[in-house]
């Protein structure tokens, strides 16, 4: 594995998710200034609710595809068309649990009609993540991210005339199955035509249970991580109703929206990781010290500059959301611990280490579950928000514990780094609070990013060569 492909990979991919992020945030904004927060609590509720059971139709498979193709190209085939074929049976017992469930709780048809709409896009999505882990199993990240860009894009044209058309939130969702079709039909034909692989669903029972044993703890660790994800906005809805599930959307939908920075960074990594594990120690130490220090740099001053900015933030939503202030401070919070949990996980993974992942989620869901069930009838969003905070300082903890007996690491140069990027975060907080009542908010995001880097760099917390090699990585 070369590191240029590394470099090559992350920073488009990472400018693709930029793009992506930047076109669904607005997008969002878009949906919940024109529908509120009761109806956006039915759409994100809907959305959860399904996401939720979409891992039962990957199981962990995709990860293991990626993985053991990564390690063996000449298998790709084989391993797509027998992951395809238990994915259809997985689909018709997902679907179906989906349909019992939602309508065996006491909802109303618009709230069922939503559902049934999201679980057509959740299925389409589930085929589309495995189409395009042959491609990250190549090391090849240019075609997914052309079609983060271009999926998200149709969406908000679509959404923006089903909006100012007024026809109603079942269209509204109707958008996203129209946006996952074209997804779907995009990657399963980049197999066909590009990487030449047959994707007619395949039984082969011996490597059918090769794939079900290396998939059990990835699937184990997935459902565990759905449910922590989206089950506070189930619970929200059950206990708090509509209106505080659309709340704290708002909150839960800009910080997951943050993290396709680190999630840029696994996708690229997670393969190389895995080569690295088998043939080289050494680098895959540097490359998980690498991550760390990168996402470290990038996540303090977003958590420190949102909960400054928070209220400035949220009225772009509305004075409605305001609700949301407190809810999206104490969330975004948890930026750093999220941030720089994914390589750790990422690291376990490659390492054959899901049990532990698994193990570590199943805490945490455990936890979080306990916290909400008591948090939110008495706090409401901000309950919720609390658990998040809580849960994800804990996840990075429990992780940690298992790197030093995978690899070794400079975690003396971790910690300098983290230092010098506090120093850093600190003074732009300070600079943020003083002008904030007198800048825009817009301007404020450019003078405290300036401001951080700036200084960070005069600590030397990163080096013009750094800078460098990132500016090359976008012309290789």
């Amino acid at each position: 594995m070369k590191v240029v492909n590394i470099a090559k990979n992350t920073s488009y991919f990472t400018l693709a998710l930029i793009l992506q992020k930047a076109v669904s945030f607005t997008y969002f904004i878009m949906v919940a200034r024109t529908i509120g927060p009761e109806d956006l609590g039915k759409y994100y509720f809907a959305v959860s609710f399904t996401t939720i059971f979409a891992i039962f139709i990957d199981v962990g498979m995709t990860s293991v595809l990626v993985r053991e193709v990564a390690k063996h190209r000449d298998a790709a085939e084989r391993y797509i068309r027998v992951t395809l074929g238990l994915k259809l049976l997985l689909m018709i017992f997902s679907l179906a649990t989906v349909v019992v469930l939602i309508n065996l709780l006491d909802y109303p048809q618009l709230t069922k009609d939503l559902v049934y709409l999201s679980s057509v896009a959740m299925i389409l999505d589930s085929f589309t993540l495995t189409f395009f882990g042959v491609s990250r199993g190549f090391h090849n990240l240019k075609y997914e991210s052309v079609s983060v860009v271009v999926y998200q894009s149709l969406a908000l044209c679509l959404g923006a005339w089903v909006l100012f058309a007024g026809f109603g939130l079942r269209w509204l969702m109707a958008v996203m199955v129209i946006a996952s079709l074209a997804n779907f039909l995009y990657a399963g034909g980049l197999v066909v035509f590009k990487w030449k692989i047959n994707i007619l669903p395949a039984f082969n029972g011996e490597l059918l249970k090769q794939i079900i044993a290396m998939a059990l703890p990835f699937a184990l660790f997935g459902i565990f991580q759905r449910l922590y994800t989206y089950f506070d906005s189930v619970l929200l809805s059950l206990l708090a109703g509509d209106t505080y599930v659309g709340l704290y959307s708002v909150a839960f939908k800009i910080t997951f929206a943050l993290q396709f920075l680190p999630l840029a960074f696994v996708a690229s990594l997670y393969p190389a990781m895995s080569t690295y594990y088998v043939h080289d120690q050494k680098k895959l130490g540097q490359m998980f010290e690498r991550a760390m220090n990168y996402l470290i740099i990038i996540a303090l001053p977003i958590s420190a500059g949102i909960i400054i900015l928070a209220e400035k933030i949220i009225l772009i939503f509305k004075a409605e959301y305001a609700g949301s202030i407190l809810p999206l401070q104490i969330v975004v919070a948890s930026l750093f611990f999220i941030f720089t949990a994914y390589p750790i996980g990422s690291l376990l993974n490659a390492c054959d280490r899901q049990k532990i992942n698994s193990l570590n989620m199943a805490a945490v869901l455990a936890v979080s579950i306990a916290m909400n069930i008591v948090l939110i009838p008495r706090y409401q969003a901000v309950g919720a928000s609390i658990t998040v905070l809580v849960t994800n300082v804990l996840l990075l903890a429990l992780g940690m514990v298992w790197v030093p007996k995978l690899i070794r690491y400079d975690y003396v140069s971790i910690g300098k780094t983290l230092g010098k990027a506090l120093v850093a975060a600190v003074a732009m907080s300070a600079a943020l609070i003083y002008f904030e009542g007198a800048l825009n908010v817009f301007v404020l995001i450019l003078l405290g990013g300036a401001l951080y880097f700036g200084l960070l760099y005069a600590v030397g917390g990163y080096t013009k060569e750094d800078v460098q090699s990132i500016a090359r990585s976008f012309r290789m």
